[in-house]
């Protein structure tokens, strides 16, 4: 069975039981005590946690994860992988260990042509907690699992908690008996290589106090809803399907081993460790693929690490194994191939994918073959000097200089028989992270330390930035950088750093977004400059791509900015000034800068306020910043003692720090303000400011979105657009709209009133005569019937609910109406308490109806509603639920 029909006779099965199908999160995860998903219980971790209410009683999902604990075995084992698809199902305060028992049961052992995977029950083994009778009783006497075939074990293998006072409970785990081949009898508690585990459930029925790890906890006492949270690996259940003997053989992996073997020219099967190296590469590309995907990008802390760690294992076991040239994008296209009809995301993201994967293979493929040399040159003088220990600062270098994470380091070394000092290579590592929080702002442009950047200032000097006066210069290219690594040079298409010894580039601050333009070298080779940072203070940063020719340091060269772009920001910037300036005037001091954003003819700003500002004011504050446009007021910038500038009235920019000197941007009498920002010459040049609105973005923090200049016209133009065609549509005067539109609108609801009210009426006109209708099945009172097309759910489930009741006499009652929707079947059935007595629950007859229709439905025992895809099926549907009644009265 491939790995696609597993998923979906998964999601399929919980479907039709009353389950809401939950699409994969992101396996970035949305929890700032995780880097990555691990589980499949992770996206539900709030509901579970009573922090928000569940939108749904029971659910169910396939979702992305990635674990790398265990990351030296991957390969090495059968059952380790780094990256997993979690098949789960979820309940919240519904059903509990014998529904979660009975369905995992029931999907496993049934057979294949009926939609189940068809395992053998006997090759099927039990582990409860020690003290969990109840599992135990559920498993044998309900199931019907030999009690040989049921093993306790303790809180370390079976039982689940977060780690942290909340809930917790008893686990039970399903193992799957591969044979004697695999290992010796006995059981998953003699043999978890045999008796491979495949689907853990989670019982949540108590809460635990503080402890310490995993198995020493108080637990104290029952929690008020009971949960139920499971797992099934996607992986270990295709394993055992297909028939192959390990993971990494299955539909989704096989392929990525052929074309690693088809690079290498390695065939898999002929050599213990060649075939470690191609479960290594097959493994972690389908990962580095997935991380990808999700927006991880290899880097050297948190998320990007994990990646970067990943990827250069599969990289160096690919040179491992002879490959010689880049690997990456051919095995990137097969992971895709694979995996890409369960995620079409991958598909339509591919380039990006691709570029993110390739950027990373260059970068260590430049590094690798000289950081090698350098390992085997600190191994040969360890062991000349008959030591076994390769001392932490030679790891240190090889991850700070050549980029070798340490677990390459290790397992390099341990080729050669040596050990690694490691605590000395987390004691350089934590002097390196210290340094390295000495600067907030370089950690903002994400790259890994700042030593490149200050080894530039102090060879070269500070960047001269001109850009206040002048828009182009000349200028010498004093530092590059080639995808983060310091380079004497660069060659058409690499992505470079650019530090100038003098510039008219902006670098980003103050809420400014950096310049871009051109750098013409006088050799001929241009760059195109995408952004400029300053990572660190007085180095100006131009981030972009060599265009043409080559690129060495030393070289003259001409810089320049796009000038328009330019000063479209310089137009937001100052309006920025203009708009915090009119807001303190209407709502006092409170309303100070909490953040800005200055793009070409746009701008953003958070200020302090504890509510909404009344659209009132919001109209006062746009008419005093136009009107302060029309006064032609002079923009001026000087530089001032700090104390001068606060004993002017100045105001300071959020989050900036200043020096002593500091530079004042004056706008006439109405504005004063520290920035370092590109400003307008006078306010004619703004031409035209529009505030589109605000909106609240946290506790007491407001966000403003502006448009200023052509961009600003333009929005006014196409708003007079729409309302002339108005002005059409209903015949009247711009401001007699307002009070048209409302009038249609009152009479528009007036009129769906009174055809809800007629269609309902309608609908329940037809009771009597279904109530009259009703047959004796078993003693059974049952109605069955097919109403009008176009009923809507509500108006069904009163109909039926109008029918159980006027039938009396204390019979048992069965109601079940079907209609159609948009082509689709509906149906709600209602049973009365006689009926549920004798056994008869709506839910359970209408997931009967349901599947019937070819859909899935579920609810509560006395009403419950369902749906399907097939209207043609409604009268076998009636007849199934006909069948239902017949057996199950009692």
């Amino acid at each position: 069975m491939e790995s696609a029909e597993i998923r979906r006779r998964w999601l399929s099965f919980f479907e039709e039981r009353g389950h809401t199908v939950v699409p994969s999160a992101s396996l970035i995860a949305d929890d700032p005590t995780l880097l990555l998903v691990p589980a499949g219980m992770v996206p539900f971790k709030p509901y579970f946690l009573g922090e928000v209410k569940p939108p749904y009683a029971r659910a169910t999902s396939v979702q992305k994860c990635v674990r790398t604990p265990d990351i030296e075995e991957v390969g090495k084992t059968t059952r380790h992988g780094t990256f997993f698809q979690m098949c789960g199902n979820f309940s919240f305060g519904d059903y509990f260990k014998e529904g979660a028992i009975k369905y995992a049961w029931e999907l496993l052992t049934s057979p294949q042509d009926k939609g189940g995977y068809g395992l053998e029950p006997e090759k099927l083994w039990i582990t409860v907690y020690k003290d969990d009778d109840e599992a135990e009783r559920i498993w044998h006497e309900i199931v019907g699992v030999p009690k040989e075939r049921i093993q306790r074990l303790g809180m370390k293998d079976n039982y689940w908690s977060m780690g942290v006072p909340g809930p917790c409970g008893p686990c039970s785990e399903i193992n799957y008996d591969r044979g004697p081949e695999f290992g010796v009898e006995g059981g998953p508690a003699v043999n978890d290589e045999r008796y491979v585990e495949i689907w853990n459930l989670v019982f949540m029925q108590y809460e635990r106090g503080q402890g310490i790890g995993k198995d020493n906890f108080e637990i104290l006492g029952e929690l008020p809803s009971k949960n139920i949270d499971t797992g099934l690996g996607m992986e270990r259940l295709a394993m055992i399907l297909q028939g192959v003997q390990n993971m990494y053989e299955i539909d989704t992996s096989m392929a990525v081993i052929d074309k690693a073997t088809e690079l290498t020219g390695v065939a898999y099967g002929d050599a213990h460790d060649s075939d470690v190296s191609l479960r290594v590469v097959t493994d972690h590309m389908r990962t580095s693929v997935m991380l990808i995907g999700d927006g991880v990008t290899p880097g050297n802390e948190g998320r990007g690490y994990v990646l970067r760690r990943i990827m250069r294992r599969a990289i160096r076991n690919m040179r491992l194994l002879g490959a010689t040239g880049p690997v990456v994008k051919d095995l990137i296209d097969t992971v895709i191939a694979m995996m890409g009809q369960q995620y079409p995301e991958l598909v339509t993201d591919r380039e990006r994918i691709e570029k993110v994967a390739l950027a990373e293979e260059n970068a260590f493929l430049k590094t690798l073959k000289a950081g090698t040399n350098i390992l085997d040159t600190a191994v040969t003088e360890t062991k000349a000097s008959g030591g076994k220990v390769l001392a932490g600062d030679k790891a240190f270098l090889l991850h700070d200089t050549w980029g070798f994470p340490i677990d390459l380091t290790l397992e390099m070394a341990a080729e050669q028989g040596l050990s690694v000092d490691e605590n000395g290579f987390r004691r350089l590592m934590k002097e390196q992270r210290e340094r390295a929080k000495a600067d907030a702002q370089a950690k903002k442009t994400g790259h890994a330390g700042v030593g490149s950047y200050r080894e530039i200032a102090d060879r070269a000097g500070e960047t001269e930035f001109i850009g206040y006066s002048d828009t182009e210069g000349e200028t010498t290219i004093v530092g590059i950088l080639v995808n983060g690594t310091p380079s004497p040079a660069a060659t058409e298409g690499d992505e470079v750093e650019i530090v100038l010894d003098r510039t008219p580039f902006y670098a980003e601050g103050g809420g400014q977004i950096g310049d871009t333009g051109r750098i013409k070298v006088d050799s001929g080779a241009v760059i195109e400059i995408r952004d400029c940072q300053k990572p660190v203070p007085g180095v100006y940063v131009h981030k972009g791509v060599v265009q043409v020719g080559e690129v060495t340091i030393g070289a003259k060269a001409h810089a320049a900015i796009d000038g328009r772009r330019r000063t479209a920001i310089a137009r937001a910037h100052s309006a920025t000034h203009l708009t915090h300036q009119a807001l303190r005037d209407a709502l006092g001091p409170t309303a100070a800068q909490a953040g800005s954003e200055n793009q070409p003819g746009r701008f953003r700003f958070d200020f302090g306020s504890p509510s909404a500002v009344p659209t009132a004011v919001m109209t006062d504050v746009e008419q005093k910043i136009n009107e302060v446009l029309a006064r032609d007021l002079d923009v001026h910038a000087e530089i001032l003692s700090l104390d001068e500038a606060k004993k002017q009235g100045a105001i300071a920019e959020f989050g900036e720090k200043y020096g002593e000197r500091v530079r004042v941007v004056t706008i006439g009498d109405f504005s004063k303000e520290l920035c370092g920002g590109t400003h307008v010459h006078n306010t004619s040049q703004l031409g035209l400011v529009k505030l589109l609105g605000e909106s609240s973005i946290g506790s007491g923090v407001r966000r403003i979105e502006a448009l200023v200049g052509v961009d600003a016209y333009n929005f006014l133009a196409r708003e007079h657009t729409v309302v002339a065609q108005l002005q059409e549509l209903i015949k009247g005067r711009p401001e007699e709209l307002p009070e048209k539109v409302s009038a249609m609108l009152g009479k528009l609801k007036d009129a769906e009133k009174e055809i809800e009210k007629f269609r309902a009426e309608k609908v329940l006109q037809a009771a009597a005569g279904l109530a009259e209708s009703a047959k004796d099945v078993r003693g059974v009172a049952l109605v069955t019937g097919q109403v009008p097309d176009g009923t809507t759910p509500d108006d069904l489930r009163k109909l039926v609910l109008d029918v159980r009741g006027r039938i009396q006499g204390g019979r048992a009652v069965v109601v079940a109406l079907f209609t159609t929707a948009n082509g689709k079947p509906l149906t709600v059935i209602a049973t009365n308490e006689a009926a549920r007595e004798r056994g008869l629950k709506a839910g359970d007859l209408v997931r009967t109806a349901a599947k019937t229709l070819g859909g899935g439905g579920g609810g509560k025992p006395d009403v419950a509603q369902g749906g399907g895809q097939n209207p043609a099926a409604i009268g076998e549907a009636m007849d199934a639920v006909e069948r239902l009644v017949a057996e199950t009265a009692k």
